[in-house]
């Protein structure tokens, strides 16, 4: 309110309900004036400035050179695990060779003993040894068992990491289409001119609103500094 203003109201000369009326004029005409003062966002601009910018590109972050490294060591891992199942799966086999030759030996012991405890069966040892080899048997073919489903159970293992080797073609399938397609993007972009024979491109041009440059320097530093993040 100015000092006018202020000697009008003193004497009764002004309404003060002007006086509100004027007032929220006047600030509504400054609010108005402080939204033309800041700067318009243009959408596209806004749309860069939420995007993320890609990371440089290194060898931890090129795709193609990451799935080559997971080909690689799944196969190399792939190979490993099948020479460690082959060699448990040989040594059942070993066992349930040795297991066997047992077995007949108890046969014969057990049909040793029953000629003789039928021939001679007041002789409580011979009945007694019968029985020790009967029992050993059955141990020995509950055993024999086991190794034989525990080898199945190999077999199933080894059926399943063939799924592995199924992956990689699909990863590597993947991977000759990403080829494939960078090939194309060079080859669509190619020009007639090597890059040595252009002609430096202009620094400035009409409409610039600045002469502000970045070095290689700046760009590499603003680059290292986006990977951080």
């Amino acid at each position: 309110m100015t000092q006018e203003e202020l000697d009008a109201l003193m004497s009764g000369g002004v309404d003060m309900d002007d006086m509100s009326e004027e007032d929220e004029h006047t600030q509504e005409d400054e609010n108005s004036q402080d939204r033309e003062d800041e700067p318009s966002k243009d959408p596209i601009t806004a749309g860069i400035e939420a995007a993320e910018l890609p990371l440089p590109a290194t060898n931890e972050n090129k795709m193609v050179h990451q799935l080559d490294d997971v080909t690689k060591e799944s196969e190399e891992k792939a190979s490993e695990i099948f020479d460690i199942i082959e060699n448990i799966s040989s040594n059942l086999m070993e066992k349930e060779e040795s297991l066997n030759r047992v077995s007949e030996i108890l046969h014969s012991n057990i049909e040793l003993f029953t000629k003789l405890s039928e021939k001679f069966p007041d002789v409580e040892t011979f009945q007694t040894q019968l029985e020790k080899n009967e029992t050993a048997l059955n141990e020995i073919n509950g055993v024999v068992e086991v190794l034989q489903e525990s080898g199945d159970s190999i077999m199933s293992v080894m059926d399943i990491m063939q799924y592995q080797d199924i992956h990689r073609q699909k990863i590597e399938r993947v991977i000759n289409v990403m080829r494939a397609l960078s090939k194309y993007m060079n080859t669509l972009f190619e020009g007639k001119i090597d890059d040595e024979k252009r002609v430096s491109s202009a620094t400035h041009i009409a409409g610039d609103t600045h002469n502000e440059l970045a070095s290689t320097d700046d760009i590499e530093a603003l680059l290292e500094q986006f990977g951080k993040q």
